[in-house]
């Protein structure tokens, strides 16, 4: 029998995949439950944006950019593509989860208004629908669909993903094949670098959540 790793070398080319969040925006600190609303990235995010772009056009050498449909992902995209002389495509399986009611609360408010959910979101978020929005499985099947499709169009190739928190992590679950009650196992800083290759049926993770081309970066 081959052996995991055996096996991830043993099929179609690999993929790589480089999986960053979007800049820094307004709801981070103090944090909001930001989901679907459209929020600009920051003077910060925009400098985190093209330090990361730096970063990957130094790098690697992607072919395609995707992103979450949501402004501060395209325009984190948009530095990558261009630092990278590639186009940049938005792709709604990227988007932020929907958290319904939730939306543009903070956490003290959801909180105070439905204490059992919002503990149940920290201790089995995987139990969890948001009211009036979306479940991490809802999330789970955007991003396996995505894999899917990026996949089979870019085997061989090096690619890069602009999407959020939420989906990051979830994109991190089901390509490591973990379950989605390890969705809080991952921090997933603004315009962070994962990297994972991809074969089509098993994953390898290169790095997670490096931020080391950040260093400096100030929102002054």
């Amino acid at each position: 029998m081959l052996s995991f790793w055996a096996n991830l070398n043993a099929g179609a080319p690999l993929t790589t995949l480089i999986l960053t969040r979007h800049g820094h925006v307004p709801g981070i600190k103090p944090e909001r439950f930001r989901g679907r609303i459209e929020v600009a990235l920051s003077p910060l995010g925009e400098q985190e944006a093209q330090a990361v772009a730096q970063r990957i056009a130094a790098t690697w050498k992607p072919v395609k950019v995707y992103t979450s449909t949501l402004g501060r992902c395209i325009a984190t995209g948009a530095a990558i593509a261009a630092a990278c002389g590639i186009s940049s495509e938005a792709d709604d399986a990227l988007c932020d989860i929907d958290y319904g009611q939730w939306q543009w609360e903070t956490h003290e408010e959801a909180q105070a208004a439905a204490p059992d959910l919002y503990a149940l979101w920290h201790t089995a978020p995987q139990l969890m629908r948001f009211p009036g929005g979306e479940s991490l499985q809802d999330l789970a099947v955007r991003a396996a669909d995505l894999i899917r499709r990026v996949g089979a169009a870019h085997a061989g190739e090096t690619v890069v993903l602009v999407g959020h928190d939420s989906v990051n992590r979830v994109l991190l679950t089901h390509l490591l094949d973990l379950p989605l009650s390890a969705y809080w196992r991952f921090a997933q800083e603004p315009c962070n670098l994962n990297v994972i290759e991809w074969n089509g049926t098993a994953a390898k993770l290169l790095r997670l959540n490096d931020t080391s081309h950040l260093s400096g970066l100030t929102a002054g």
